[in-house]
C-alpha cells in the first residue's frame, strides 16, 4: 500500500476514534448533541478531516472508491460542512454518526490491518 494512503487511512481512523471518545462517558443522545455547540463543532471538524483524507486517498488511487462504502458521499459531506456551514442539519450529522461511522471504522481498520 502506498505510504501516503496509509497515513490518510490513519487520519480517518484517528478522527473516528476521537468522535467516539466524545461519547465515551455517556450514552449517545441526539438532544444533548444538538444543544452542545462545542461538541457539534468538534464532530464537524473531524468529519471534515475524514472527508479531506478520503478525497486525497481517492485522488491518489481510485480503487479505494470501491473499497470504502460511500467514499464519494464522505467527500461530499466534507464539502457541505465546509462550504455550506450555515445549512448543516444536526439530524443528518447525527444519522451519519449512528448509521455510517461504525461501518467506515470497520472498513478502514480492515484496510490498515491488510498492510
Amino acid at each position: 500500500m502506498d505510504e501516503r494512503i496509509l497515513k490518510w487511512l490513519f487520519d480517518v481512523q484517528i478522527s473516528i476514534d476521537e468522535i467516539n471518545e466524545f461519547f465515551q462517558n455517556e450514552e449517545k443522545d441526539f438532544f444533548k448533541y444538538r444543544n452542545n455547540i462545542m461538541l457539534k463543532r468538534a464532530v464537524e471538524r473531524n468529519l471534515e478531516i475524514i472527508g479531506e483524507a478520503m478525497n486525497r486517498i481517492i485522488s491518489r488511487d481510485k480503487s479505494y472508491a470501491e473499497k470504502i462504502t460511500n467514499a464519494k458521499a464522505i467527500i461530499g459531506l466534507r464539502n457541505h460542512v465546509i462550504h455550506a456551514y450555515d445549512n448543516i442539519s444536526d439530524e443528518n450529522i447525527w444519522s451519519i454518526l449512528i448509521n455510517h461511522l461504525p461501518k467506515l471504522k470497520i472498513e478502514v481498520d480492515y484496510l490498515i490491518q491488510e498492510t
